[in-house]
């Protein structure tokens, strides 16, 4: 179904390959795992399969790629748009309707399907991706998930016989990416369909691909079985760190396998003591005090009366289905989101009522959409305008925004355009230019988006070490993986409200679908990670 015969692609300008000889075979029916670091070329990758690469991003292709016997040297993206559909990281980028049921019927009209086939697709989209009662809404008012939920749907309704995602579970709760992995699944399965699929939270897909392809730092691929393969890389999900850390042999892909093979450790770490994950105790007021903040869009209410104290050394995690609304309470938080009603205090002063270059140093906010956030045509520019700022507002950062950028993600180059990076790096890149003015309170939305195992580590470890420095952290996200790691506590908001708020670790192993791999293959052990795992059995020996 796909071939890449010796491709190497070429950028403008880069001294370097992004993709080097290339040899690979994609059967029909076979769903295939991209996997590797941020930035390593997993989107050029899947650019290749439907043209995108390069008669959209230009570059140099040398080599040969077919798609169901069509070369894309001679066949460009429009003529392949029967053959193949492509779901890009940022789905808010590709929509081009207003709505939700017309963006799942525009493939189709393009492609020039009956009306009644047209419609009963839409309805079967609807139902499959459970959007049913989004399909009167417009596109830009939902949420990153509800986005991303769409732009599956309207490739799915063209029925495609290559279905290429990038990312696809990145904005989407474990419940919603369960529910739309099962759909892809059922598309490989009953119908055959080819499934490229790339991905960094590995935890939620290995147990399905029936190939992994791994992008290599140089450029070069490699492919294989899943077992094998993960076995052997340095980017694996936890449950297949925690079979190489014990010495199961095969390695499990899935809880269910794990949990099989986990009997003898856990009989070893039964009587391992809890680990201790409570932060720094400090006294005093709370870095942030929020009560009855309330959000409403038109009639519909998006945050309830939520009353919220946020302590200085303290990593809250803040989880909740798509829609629950979490973006909406962080932009009230911060003071440039709405809010209907309701107080917020930080230091004493609400940001909402402070001009932007004050309120920054109150509260730093990293949205969803990174990219949102940057203007400039360099990343140096961004990062020099950035210490500009804050030395003009008069803010004393402990290190400038490139050294920030660095110990996140680095590699970047200071010549390299924002809109060229991946979503990680984009994000690696805002955060540092919010840091830079030292708030009290930093909230980030979703920012494993786009991350590897080891850059949401990196992240971890920056996001406590401003913790400790007497900073309140909220991160917004549907990582369970990251949230284990990193988090003291969870809150957890539905249709608006706080239904749930404590330690890590009672929050999330309350919930099957919040807890992380560990907690479900060595339960009852109170043990969330495999780093706790591998201190436990140190302390055993």
């Amino acid at each position: 179904m796909i071939d890449l015969e010796h491709v190497t692609v070429t950028y403008p300008g880069s001294d370097r390959p992004a993709l080097r000889d290339v040899c690979l075979h994609i059967d029909e029916g076979e769903l295939a795992l991209v996997v590797g670091p941020t930035g390593v070329g997993k989107s050029t990758l899947l650019g290749l399969v439907n043209g995108l690469v390069p008669h959209f991003t230009g570059g140099r292709v040398a080599g040969r790629v077919s798609v169901a016997g069509r070369d894309t040297r001679t066949h460009a993206p429009r003529e392949l748009a029967d053959v193949v559909g492509v779901v890009g990281q940022d789905p808010l980028a590709g929509f081009v309707t207003d709505t939700v049921e017309e963006e799942l019927a525009y493939a189709m009209e393009q492609l020039a399907l009956p009306s009644p086939v047209m419609r009963k697709r839409v309805e079967e989209t609807l139902d499959l991706l459970g959007i049913a009662d989004l399909r009167d809404q417009p596109l830009h008012r939902l949420s990153g998930g509800q986005q991303q939920r769409v732009a599956i749907g309207a490739v799915l309704t063209a029925h495609p016989q290559v279905l290429v995602l990038d990312e696809p579970t990145s904005a989407l709760d474990p419940t919603a990416a369960e529910e739309v992995l099962a759909s892809i699944t059922r598309l490989v399965h009953d119908l055959g369909v080819t499934v490229v699929l790339a991905e960094h939270r590995l935890e939620r897909v290995v147990q399905y691909a029936d190939r992994v392809v791994e992008v290599q730092a140089d450029g070069t691929v490699t492919d294989g079985l899943p077992p094998a393969m993960l076995a052997a890389t340095g980017v694996a999900p936890p449950v297949v760190e925690l079979g190489k850390l014990a010495g199961w042999q095969p390695i499990a892909l899935s809880v269910r396998d794990a949990r099989r093979a986990a009997g003898g450790l856990r009989t070893r770490l039964a009587a391992v003591p809890v680990p201790d994950r409570r932060p720094p105790s400090r006294s005093g007021v709370p870095a942030l005090s929020a009560r009855g903040v309330v959000v409403r869009y038109g009639s519909r209410v998006a945050v309830s009366g939520v009353d919220l104290d946020l302590a200085a050394g303290q990593v809250t995690a803040l989880m909740g289905r798509n829609g629950s609304g979490k973006s909406s309470l962080l932009w009230a938080l911060q003071g440039s989101g709405p809010r209907q009603a309701g107080a917020v205090a930080v230091g004493g002063a609400d940001p909402a009522s402070l001009p932007p270059e004050r309120a920054r140093a109150l509260v730093g906010l990293v949205p969803q959409t990174a990219a949102d956030l940057l203007y400039l045509p360099t990343v140096g520019d961004e990062l020099a305008q950035a210490d500009r700022d804050a030395r003009e507002a008069g803010h004393r950062p402990p290190m400038a925004a490139r050294a920030v950028l660095d110990q996140l993600a680095g590699g970047i180059a200071d010549d390299r355009h924002p809109r060229d990076l991946s979503e990680g790096e984009r994000l690696a890149v805002v955060l540092a230019i919010q840091l830079v003015a030292a708030p009290a309170v930093v909230l980030l939305d979703e920012p494993t988006r786009g991350l590897d195992y080891g850059a949401k580590r990196a992240l971890g470890r920056m996001v406590g070490d401003i913790a400790a420095g007497g900073r309140a952290v909220v991160v917004a996200t549907h990582d369970v993986e990251f949230v284990a790691a990193f988090a003291h506590r969870v809150v957890v908001l539905a249709a608006g409200e706080v239904v749930a708020d404590g330690p890590t670790a009672e929050v999330v192993v309350a919930s099957p679908a919040f807890a992380p791999q560990v907690a479900k293959v060595l339960a009852p052990l109170d043990l969330l990670t495999v780093d706790e795992v591998r201190s436990a059995l140190e302390a055993v020996g």
